[in-house]
């Protein structure tokens, strides 16, 4: 193991945590300690027409917490602007080692004990892995959580599109909320977790510590597949012992990404070294249109259905308590509206319960990209590819597995004459199923209902992401620990352009500083310092949430 040797540009990042630390006299330890700190004008409760239920807030603490948040929101959305100005992009490495440094400057100054950059070395696919960011934070309590953070985002791939610069945080009007931040990396995932640090933050700042002890893991490849926490989960477990919970996004679905590549040399025919005229296709053959009829044979003419004979065997249906859960959405689903903040025109289908049936446990196959040959917007240029290579990924929920799929993918491109297309599996992130029936689910579930009395939000349309719950979940690791979140923030456009969060809430969906009280009262909840959480939630196996 090695620790990543700190940037010169360590001490300057670190202070990007503007409304961070206690100072003597029991604010902002930076911003706010005179009338000079940021001046944005933000409305705490925006627009919202709900409120938490006060009294379900049975600890003298959390009211003065939530007084602070309201009081130094201004800072925290500025804290979040300066996460989203540093880049930090895992699939160029732009900016990755000074994020990861940057990170660690937050949980320094969280006061965490032990905070270290970790080399990861290489991966089980070959490749280097991104830095993990480990923190452990001893606050003396009875209870442990892991938190799991992603500090790497997509890259911008159509800056063109963009209504701000994609690392500026701009603030905008955006209906029905009057202050949404623009960046990438808002909401995917730099907003929910600048979210959670703003609210332990400010309870530190009121009470002198935390109702929970924390380990934080941050790691910087969720958009490499994950490759490098599975290289630090699988050599540091003792790490995380003692942890009796995850703050997570709960279950998660499979997702297994390979590349395929179809090469005049592999099929003996084309070109074989370089590109060459595109004049030349008169009397050569041409592995692109190759590779075009070979991905043809993949799905069925619409996309919508994998051709691969075996795709579909060995999936477990959906338990009647997913069925119960996908329907009761579905009674307030609005998909006019879910389609419009996803950005696109419909979705496959127009009944609410198919749709986020399809969305949440169903399985696809994506084309992601694919390139080869002339790649330079507009004007002309006669290329004949010598190779050409896509991307995809397979979306899969229990009991399917992502080498099953590749071996069925290989042994159907071998039927079809196909013997020559190279698979590259460039990562592989198993599905996992958690029990909602513990203590860290009930606690959240409770929080929810004090915050939304049992009203629900409709975020962007998303939803049945990935993310490395397996290694949370006793899959190539001994942990095996309960997974929830309570999240009160709301955002939309991951991974496309104009990724935005909710500053200023608007009706049922919360703000910044109301999703900040959330994360302070699960907390509390969570503890157990809030009083007695009623009633038992019902047991159900997830998989919602990711990436």
């Amino acid at each position: 193991m090695k620790m990543m040797a700190k940037m010169s540009v360590t001490a300057a990042l670190a202070l990007a945590l503007v409304a961070c630390g206690k100072s003597s006299d029991g604010g902002n330890a930076t911003a706010s300690k005179d009338s000079t700190g940021p001046k944005l004008g933000i409305r705490p409760y925006g627009d919202e027409t709900v409120k938490p239920d006060m009294s379900k807030i049975k600890n003298a603490d959390l009211p003065k917490v939530f007084d602070y948040i309201d009081t130094h929101i201004d800072d925290h959305v500025v804290n979040l602007q300066k996460w989203i100005q540093q880049p930090s992009i895992s699939n160029t490495g732009e900016g990755i080692q000074e994020s990861a440094e940057m990170v660690k400057g937050f949980f320094d100054q969280l006061g965490c004990q032990k905070t270290q950059v970790f080399d990861v070395g290489k991966t089980k696919y070959g490749t280097q892995g991104n830095p993990v960011v480990y923190a452990n934070c001893n606050e003396g309590a009875k209870k442990t959580l892991i938190v799991y953070w992603q500090y790497d985002t997509m890259p911008v791939t159509q800056p063109d599109l963009w209504k701000a610069p994609p690392f500026e945080g701009r603030l905008v009007e955006q209906a029905p909320f009057k202050k949404v931040l623009i960046g990438r990396g808002a909401t995917n995932s730099k907003g929910p977790e600048m979210t959670f640090l703003n609210a332990v933050m400010s309870i530190k700042a009121v009470t002198g510590k935390l109702p929970v002890n924390l380990i934080f893991v941050a790691e910087g490849d969720e958009e490499r597949m994950d490759i490098g926490l599975n290289a630090f989960m699988t050599k540091h477990m003792d790490l995380f012992k003692g942890a009796e919970g995850v703050w997570g996004p709960g279950g998660s679905e499979g997702c297994v990404f390979v590349e395929l590549k179809t090469s005049g040399k592999s099929w003996g025919r084309g070109p074989v070294y370089s590109d060459i005229h595109g004049g030349n296709k008169r009397s050569v053959d041409s592995p692109a249109w190759r590779h075009i009829q070979m991905l043809s044979k993949l799905v069925s003419p619409d996309g919508n259905h994998v051709m691969i004979p075996g795709f579909y065997d060995n999936i477990v249906p959906n338990s009647p308590e997913t069925e119960a859960a996908l329907r009761k959405t579905a009674e307030t689903y609005d998909l006019k509206k879910a389609a419009e903040r996803l950005g696109v025109a419909r979705f496959i289908s127009d009944d609410p319960y198919t749709q986020l049936k399809m969305q949440r446990t169903g399985t696809s196959m994506n084309l992601d990209g694919i390139w080869g040959g002339n790649m330079f917007a507009g004007g002309s240029g006669a290329i004949l590819p010598n190779q050409i290579i896509s991307k995809h990924n397979f979306r899969y929920v229990p009991n399917m597995t992502g080498p099953d799929i590749v071996a069925k993918l290989r042994k159907y491109l071998d039927q079809l004459g196909y013997k020559d297309v190279e698979i590259n599996v460039v990562g592989d992130v198993p599905w996992a199923t958690r029990n909602r029936d513990n203590d860290l689910a009930r606690a959240n579930d409770y929080t929810q209902q004090i915050f939304t009395s049992g009203g629900g939000q409709q975020t962007s349309g998303g939803g049945g992401g990935y993310w490395p719950a397996y290694l949370f979940s006793g899959k190539e690791t001994n942990i095996d620990l309960p997974i929830s979140s309570a999240r009160g923030g709301t955002g939309g456009n991951a991974h496309a352009a104009n990724e935005w969060y909710v500053i200023e809430g608007a009706g049922k969906q919360l703000g910044m500083a109301s999703a900040e009280k959330v994360v302070a009262t699960a907390l509390y909840n969570f503890a157990g310092l809030n009083g007695p959480i009623p009633g038992k939630a019902e047991k159900a196996a997830g998989a919602d949430g990711g990436s």
